[in-house]
């Protein structure tokens, strides 16, 4: 049963509340690192995209989505504190009572400042390094972005809910796995499926759209792009969170919590 890895999305809930309590700015540096972690996975994704990019491959997404597995991996391993991940771990210790509600949207709001912050600072750090000024290499992630700022917001909408529920679930499955091998392939093997379903990830797009604005861009790629993306998207990933893995996993485990429950007491 799946009451032992929900027990453990409680108690690093509480851990994270914890850090929060004793620091807010050291909270908000954790988020920071997450979306700076994200950032790294974006740059070789779309590096290596973009070799087959150039030559019109069709394997130009099923390699950037093999790269972009780094991410979750130096997020679970790195340490930091991701938003979307934390629409479902908050959510779930504040149904079992843990939290209470007006402490999971402050945390909420801390940690998706911080990605912001994070994605930011990413971004200037890869504008300084020249890596992506010469036309030939930034093709394939400028044309990526052009996409995610022109698709219509209920479209984007939908595809953040079930990216946040695949999302949610690559860190959530592999607590039941035994061993660290099992354990990265299945969160690097979730990641894959989410971003070669075109599915959309707020604090992903966040970083890609930061490295965009600071590189010579098209008029298509603009601010004004930026929100008609981040909005739906994060209230997709949102829903996606709250609903289909906290309120859902909770609803189904009840009985099984309760028993749990009675036989400590």
């Amino acid at each position: 049963m799946e009451t032992k890895s929900l027990f453990k999305v409680e108690q690093l809930a509480l851990k994270k509340h914890k850090i929060f309590k004793q620091s807010q700015l050291r909270y908000l540096a954790r988020s920071m690192l997450a979306s700076m972690f994200i950032g790294f996975g974006v740059i070789v994704a779309f590096k290596t995209g973009n070799f087959f990019y150039l030559e019109h491959s069709p394997l130009t997404y099923p390699m950037a989505a093999l790269t972009f597995g780094a991410a979750i991996i130096l997020i679970a391993y790195g340490g930091g504190d991701l938003f979307t991940g934390n629409t479902f771990y908050y959510t779930y210790a504040a149904l079992r009572k843990k939290l209470k509600w007006i402490e999971v949207v402050k945390l909420w709001i801390f940690s998706y400042i911080g990605n912001i912050l994070g994605a930011c600072a990413f971004a200037l750090l890869i504008f300084l390094t020249g890596l992506f000024m010469d036309s030939s290499v930034n093709g394939f992630l400028l044309h990526v972005v052009e996409q995610k700022m022109t698709t219509p917001m209920v479209q984007l909408f939908f595809r953040a809910i079930l990216c946040n529920w695949l999302v949610c679930l690559a860190f959530f499955i592999p607590m039941s796995l035994k061993g660290d091998g099992a354990k990265m392939f299945a969160m690097m093997l979730f990641v894959f499926c989410f971003f070669i379903s075109g599915y959309e990830h707020s604090i992903a797009n966040m970083c890609t759209f930061a490295i965009a604005l600071v590189l010579n861009h098209p008029g298509t790629i603009s601010f004004d792009g930026v929100l008609h993306n981040l909005i739906p998207v994060t209230l997709g990933n949102l829903v996606g969170g709250v609903l289909l893995m906290g309120f859902m996993y909770y609803f189904v485990n009840k009985p099984f919590l309760d028993a749990s429950e009675s036989l400590d007491e």
